[in-house]
């Protein structure tokens, strides 16, 4: 007698979407690369925070970095600006449709180098979006020179050594006016999920400065952003958990020796401390514990600052909460007396 077997439907969401729903195409990275491990993380995030792709607008700029935004949430909408010019992009993207969930993803030559000047006026003005940094030191596409965060003493495959200073992304975001500052490697998985959840329940500026060793031109003996390296110089500053505000999950902490932060949609960031005295909603700890850090060689990983009572540049320029596109003519542009009699005045 022959008999029949049912398969399983496919686990959902709270908006009843699977986690294929999530994802994008395949990649054309190299087999390795510590960017691929991000967009998993990415995938997971958004799935299990149950934000559906068709409110995420990604943003990137040009390199290795700025392609991986093709290799998940194809639903999304998506645009690849030119070379650091992706923060103004996400900038007006969110002015237009602040309902939107803006995610930023480059490279730190995008960011360090020649969008600098984008990247500090960005993190200055709060603006609501997620700045992800794929941190591999070197420039990927144009045969592996170092970048602007490569750390001094680092070696390249032929052999040079850096000898100029790193900028520290995370320091300067913090100086400027980020409301959520973070490291972490591409390889903890862990850790990199929860800072991404976290990330999408802020109303703020995030930046997440993600160590990801390139495979090809900076995973060898010498250099700093290697996953060798990271695996023996990583300090993590705390175990991270993020509880959605619309899961009621019970964590175990030891009283005494946790932080919990509340995020602005009611969802709890909690963090275990691995030090006694580390305090993440200080910007002056946060700074100091950078500094110390590169003074004794750590690369130090976890949340380094977060403030989720900052205002946003929406809410300090009074933005309506209505996309501009759905406004009538009336609101979005002046009348054409008004025009005439701006001409009239300059003549």
């Amino acid at each position: 007698m022959a008999t029949t077997t049912s398969t399983p439907a496919p686990k959902t969401n709270r908006i009843g979407l699977t986690v294929l729903d999530y994802r994008g195409g395949k990649t054309t990275l190299c087999a390795g690369c510590g960017h691929n491990a991000i967009s998993e993380r990415i995938i997971d995030a958004f799935y299990e925070m149950g934000i559906k792709p068709e409110r995420v607008a990604k943003v990137s700029g040009i390199g290795c970095s700025s392609k991986s935004p093709a290799y998940f949430m194809s639903r999304s909408a998506s645009f690849n600006s030119v070379h650091g010019r992706m923060p103004s992009v996400a900038t007006g993207a969110v002015l237009a449709n602040r309902k939107l969930v803006a995610l930023g993803v480059t490279g730190d030559g995008d960011t360090a180098s020649i969008g600098i000047g984008q990247f500090i006026h960005l993190m200055r003005r709060n603006m609501p979006m997620i700045y992800i940094i794929e941190d591999n030191g070197v420039y990927g596409l144009t045969k592996g020179q170092f970048s602007a965060t490569a750390d001094v003493g680092s070696k390249l495959k032929t052999g040079v050594i850096n000898e100029l200073p790193p900028i520290d992304t995370c320091a300067m975001a913090i100086e400027l006016g980020a409301t959520l500052v973070a490291r972490s490697f591409s390889g903890d998985k862990r850790q990199l999920h929860a800072m991404l959840k976290a990330a999408i329940a802020h109303s703020g500026t995030v930046l997440i400065d993600v160590v990801s060793p390139c495979v090809t031109f900076n995973d060898h003996e010498g250099s700093t952003k290697s996953y060798k390296y990271m695996k023996d110089h990583e300090e993590p500053l705390h175990d991270i958990n993020f509880v959605p505000a619309f899961e009621d999950i019970a964590i175990d902490y030891d009283p005494g020796t946790s932080i919990s932060v509340t995020m602005h949609d009611g969802s709890q960031l909690r963090l275990r401390k691995l030090e006694e005295d580390y305090d993440p909603t200080s910007k002056l700890n946060a700074i100091k514990r950078l500094a110390e850090a590169k003074e004794n060689n750590e690369v130090l990983t976890g949340v380094f600052y977060v403030n989720p009572k900052a205002p946003t540049f929406l809410e300090m320029i009074d933005m309506t909460e209505d996309a501009l596109a759905t406004l009538p003519q009336d609101r979005v542009r002046p009348s054409r007396e008004a025009l005439e009699q701006i001409m009239e005045e300059l003549r």
